[in-house]
C-alpha cells in the first residue's frame, strides 16, 4: 500500500508539473518591462526608460506629466491657450506609471496622468503616446552621444552615435520640439499623439512620405505584415492606430495575401501604410491590391495617391524599401469599414483554397505561438514527465 500510495502521489505531482503553463511574459527571462522581437524597454516608477529597436536605444528615459500638475508644480509656464514654451520643458516630475497589457506585437503603459505609452514591436519600433483625452506635457532624455534637430513644429529628429534616426512626430493637436538640454519636448492635447518611428536600417523616401502623411493626418495608422519569430515562420501581423475614430486589423490569408481590415467612424477618406514581406505575400514581384474585392488603381505618384482620397475609387502606391520588404500606401476614398487585400505575383494559383488555407494558417500560428511562447518544444513537457514517472514507477516496485 506505501508503495502505491507513493506511485499515486508521483503521479499527481508529474502530471501537475507537466500540465502548469509557463508564463509567456517576456520580460520575465530578459529582465526587460517588455522585450519583443525588435523592441525592448525597462520600467522605472515615473518613466518607460532604455527603449531600444534592433539593439539600437532611441530613448533612455521617457516620462509624461499632465500639464495642469505640472504647472502647479511650478515645473512649466503655461502660457496663452495653454500653451507650453517646450524649449525651457525640461525638470518635470512625471506621474507614476505601469505595465499594462501586451500582445505578441505590443505593450501598454499607462500613466497616473491619464496618458497611455504604446510600444509597437515593429520593423520601426512605433512608439505612441496618447493625450488619454487631457493635455499632457512629455520629455524623452535622448543619449549623450545623440543629437536632436527640429523640422517645423510637428517633427524632431533624434540621431544617435551609430547614424540609427528616429522621428518624433506630433500629430493632431500636439506639438514636438527640442529644449535647451537637447533633448525632447512634447504638448499633446485631446484628439492628439506624439510618434516615433526607429529606422534602423535608415531613412528612405518611402518613409519620409509616411512620417509626412502621419504629421498632416492623412495616414491615420499602420500595418505590418513580416516574417515572424517563431519556428513556423508564419508572418506576424501588427497595426499601429493614429486616430481616435479608427480601427485597423491585419492578417495573413492564405500563402500570397494579407488583409488589412479598417474600421472608421468618419466618413471621410485617409490613407493606411502598410509594410509586408515577402514571406507574407509570397512575392513582392507585381504587387495587387483590391478593396472590398474590387481592384484598386494602381497611382503612378504619391499625388495620385493623395488625389484618390474622396475619389469615386481608391488607389495604392508601391514602394520596395528593402530586398525583402515593401511599403504599400493604400489610399482609401471614403468611409466606414473596408478590407483592403494585398497580395503577391502568384496569389492567383492560391486564391481558390484561400479559405481553407487561411484556416489551418491561423489554426498553425496559433499552435506555434503557444508552443514558442513556453521556450519548449511541443510536447516536452508532457513527454518528459511520462518517462520520469516510468523510471519513477519502476523504482517503486524495486523498493
Amino acid at each position: 500500500m506505501r508503495h502505491n500510495a507513493v506511485v499515486a502521489t508521483a503521479v499527481l505531482l508529474l502530471v501537475a508539473s507537466a500540465a502548469a503553463p509557463v508564463s509567456a511574459a517576456s520580460g520575465s527571462a530578459s529582465g526587460h518591462a517588455y522585450a519583443g522581437s525588435s523592441v525592448t524597454f525597462d520600467a522605472q516608477d515615473s518613466a518607460v526608460a532604455n527603449y531600444s529597436v534592433d539593439g539600437h536605444t532611441v530613448v533612455q528615459r521617457l516620462g509624461v506629466q499632465s500639464t495642469s500638475k505640472a504647472s502647479s508644480s511650478g515645473s512649466l509656464d503655461v502660457g496663452a491657450n495653454a500653451g507650453v514654451d517646450l524649449t525651457t520643458l525640461t525638470d518635470v516630475d512625471f506621474a507614476s506609471i505601469s505595465v499594462g497589457a501586451r500582445t505578441d506585437t505590443s505593450a501598454r503603459v499607462t500613466t497616473e496622468s491619464g496618458a497611455t505609452i504604446t510600444a509597437n514591436d515593429d520593423d520601426h519600433g512605433v512608439l505612441v503616446v496618447d493625450s488619454g483625452g487631457r493635455s499632457q506635457v512629455v520629455v524623452a532624455n535622448v543619449s549623450a552621444d545623440s543629437s536632436a534637430s527640429a523640422s517645423g513644429e510637428n517633427r524632431v529628429t533624434v540621431t544617435s552615435g551609430d547614424g540609427t534616426e528616429t522621428t518624433f512626430v506630433a500629430v493632431g493637436n500636439a506639438s514636438v520640439d527640442v529644449n535647451e538640454n537637447g533633448d525632447v519636448s512634447g504638448q499633446v492635447g485631446t484628439n492628439g499623439k506624439l510618434v516615433a518611428r526607429t529606422y534602423p536600417d535608415g531613412k528612405t523616401k518611402a518613409d519620409e512620405h509616411a512620417e509626412a502623411y502621419v504629421a498632416s493626418g492623412l495616414a491615420v495608422g499602420e500595418a505590418y505584415a513580416t516574417a515572424g519569430a517563431n519556428a513556423s515562420g508564419d508572418a506576424a501581423a501588427s497595426t499601429v492606430t493614429y486616430a481616435n475614430d479608427t480601427t485597423i486589423e491585419a492578417a495573413q490569408t492564405g500563402e500570397s495575401t494579407v488583409n488589412v481590415t479598417v474600421d472608421r467612424t468618419a466618413h471621410q477618406g485617409k490613407v493606411v501604410v502598410t509594410t509586408v514581406s515577402k514571406d507574407a505575400v509570397g512575392s513582392l514581384d507585381d504587387l495587387s491590391v483590391s478593396v472590398d474585392g474590387d481592384a484598386a488603381v494602381e497611382a503612378s505618384s504619391y499625388a495620385d495617391l493623395e488625389s484618390a482620397v474622396g475619389s469615386d475609387h481608391p488607389a495604392y502606391v508601391v514602394k520596395q524599401q528593402t530586398e525583402g520588404q515593401a511599403t504599400v500606401f493604400v489610399a482609401f476614398n471614403h468611409f466606414s469599414t473596408h478590407t483592403a487585400s494585398i497580395s503577391g505575383a502568384n496569389a492567383d494559383q492560391t486564391t481558390s483554397s484561400t479559405s481553407e488555407t487561411s484556416s489551418t494558417s491561423e489554426t498553425s500560428s496559433s499552435t506555434s505561438s503557444e508552443s514558442t511562447s513556453s521556450g519548449s518544444s511541443p510536447g516536452f513537457g508532457l513527454v518528459a514527465g511520462a518517462g520520469a514517472l516510468l523510471a519513477f514507477a519502476a523504482f517503486a516496485r524495486r523498493d
